[in-house]
């Protein structure tokens, strides 16, 4: 308003400026007889001069005219998406409003088991509008935020969690901070750690790209902070970034092509645990995992309006766990040496029960494996999968497997081959480990921001396999026959960017034909998700 009122002022001294020189032309043209001729040449000049300083007026004002009604088109749109902005917020203080005043009279008299079911579904629901409410305050914010900028024209996104744990091991483990195997106390530790770390934070990036032959575009890529510490005092407080997975995707409406480097896609389901997100949760436990890169298509089936069906296949770098021999170069390693992809399918089918999914899911793997002088190993795995929602508080999900040389994907305890001889020698015979395994978890959701969560899994090695083959050529300096874990965990989110947890892990791993080895690790984690 201000810059409109200032325009008026210019377009009205401009236009007393023009009265002014008119008058002034009129005067000078009346008294041209008695000036001569030296004073018509000053006059022309003059009056040139004021030609010029009009059009330059003109010209001003035709710019101030023009962002001035850009001005107004700016307010005017502002103002349109602010009273948007409001309708929706009114609207979800409305619903808030009303099913806070909703009175027990209202609705008819139900059994106590159909009552929790309904306060469950009534705090879901409050839970989903606050969130609502939360969303439509950071639209209004986002106004003055500034955007992450990328080279492409197209949006990015920055997400990622940091997340701080701090434990308490009682026992010798393989990894202070996220372990996964207990192992024999050492001489010189006192048998219990206490620490802290920073390591299991995540950064992530994920663009959206344009549509191609009518395929939505995207990708992302993940990093954690677990990759190793610099050889520097204090080293274990810098750990080193490190990638963890990335894709790109190709989404038509029931058809998907992802390549890249992903998590296994026929053992999709992890324990619920926010202590080791820097290793998956029961990994060598019983959980199959691994970030393997590789190109899979998925095609999804509508059975019925409450059921479906999602095929998954792929080609996968056939990993087969053995260590890089120089950390600069790579090398092909013994699943590579094969000359052939892994393959690996998925069919899981999903029913809606009472508005939530029961997923039943069976997988396979095979690979080739070479290790030198014509010794190959086919490695394979076949696996189980299941979700299963125990009324609106319960629910149970778990997953299994049966394989063999899947050392790389965590089966065997992450023991892939068995040798009784010199490895070097021609003559050696290999042998792919046999091993089973799973784990199965119970949750309780208390309430939209609480849950509590137990499981159990163990992965067990063929002991006759270790026997045979003398037990003494893996990667570890003794064979391990088995390995469980147990775990019990709550997770808290008062808000939906924080969240709280307090865990309790049991780890017992046994060698071949001897004792097992024990460890307790509390872990108190607070994350910070953006």
């Amino acid at each position: 308003m201000r810059s409109m009122n200032w325009a008026r002022a210019v377009l009205c001294a401009c236009g007393l400026t023009g009265v002014l020189l008119t008058g002034a032309e009129s005067a000078l043209g009346q008294g041209g007889d008695k000036g001569g001729n030296s004073r018509d040449d000053a006059q022309q000049a003059s009056l040139a001069a004021v030609g010029q300083l009009l059009q330059q007026l003109q010209s001003e004002v035709r710019l101030l005219s023009s962002q001035v009604e850009s001005l107004k088109q700016q307010q005017q749109s502002a103002q349109a998406e602010s009273a948007e902005l409001r309708k929706e917020l009114d609207a979800t203080k409305s619903q808030l409003l009303a099913l806070g005043g909703k009175s027990v009279e209202d609705d008819p008299p139900q059994t106590s088991a159909g009552n929790s079911g309904q306060q469950a579904a009534i705090e879901a629901r409050i839970a989903r509008l606050e969130d609502n409410q939360q969303l439509t305050e950071q639209k209004v914010a986002e106004q003055n935020q500034t955007k992450v900028e990328s080279a492409s024209k197209y949006r990015l996104r920055l997400s990622g969690i940091v997340l701080f744990n701090m434990y308490e091991n009682r026992g010798s483990v393989d990894n202070q901070d996220f372990p996964q195997l207990a192992t024999a106390p050492s001489p010189l530790s006192s048998g219990g750690a206490f620490g802290g770390s920073l390591r299991q934070s995540q950064i992530g990036l994920e663009g959206f790209g344009p549509t191609i032959g009518g395929a939505r575009t995207s990708a992302e890529v993940q990093f954690d902070f677990a990759g190793g510490f610099p050889n520097a005092p204090n080293g274990v407080s810098f750990g080193l970034m490190r990638l963890r997975t990335g894709t790109v995707r190709f989404d038509w409406g029931n058809t998907s092509i992802i390549a890249g480097q992903d998590t296994l896609f026929f053992s999709p389901l992890s324990p619920t645990s926010i202590a080791t997100l820097a290793v998956p949760a029961f990994a060598y436990s019983g959980n199959l995992w691994s970030w393997t890169p590789q190109l899979r298509v998925e095609h999804r089936f509508t059975v019925s309006d409450n059921s479906s069906l999602l095929l998954q296949g792929g080609l996968l770098d056939p990993l087969a766990g053995d260590k890089p021999p120089s950390q600069f170069y790579r090398y092909p390693g013994f699943g590579e040496n094969s000359g052939q992809p892994a393959y690996a399918t998925r069919l899981a089918w999903t029913q809606s029960v009472h508005g939530q999914n029961l997923i039943a899911g069976v997988g396979g793997y095979y690979s080739r494996q070479d290790w030198g002088y014509g010794r190959t190993i086919d490695a394979w795995a076949g696996t189980a999968d299941v979700t299963v929602p125990l009324g609106s508080r319960f629910e149970f999900t778990g997953q299994f497997f049966r394989g063999r040389g899947i050392g790389g994907l965590g089966g065997g305890v992450g023991q892939t081959a068995l040798w009784n001889e010199d490895f070097a020698s021609p003559t050696t015979e290999i042998y792919g480990l046999d091993s089973i395994g799973g784990w199965a978890q119970l949750k309780y959701k208390a309430t939209a921001k609480l849950q509590f969560n137990g499981a159990f899994g163990m992965d067990n090695p063929f002991t006759t396999d270790l026997r045979q083959f003398g037990g003494n050529q893996t990667y570890f300096p003794s064979p391990l026959s088995k390995n469980q874990s147990a775990m019990g965990n709550f997770l808290y989110q008062p808000k939906s960017d924080i969240v709280l947890s307090l865990e309790d892990r049991r780890l017992n791993t046994y060698t071949l034909d001897s004792v097992a080895n024990h460890a307790n690790i509390i872990t108190m984690s607070v994350g910070y998700i953006f």
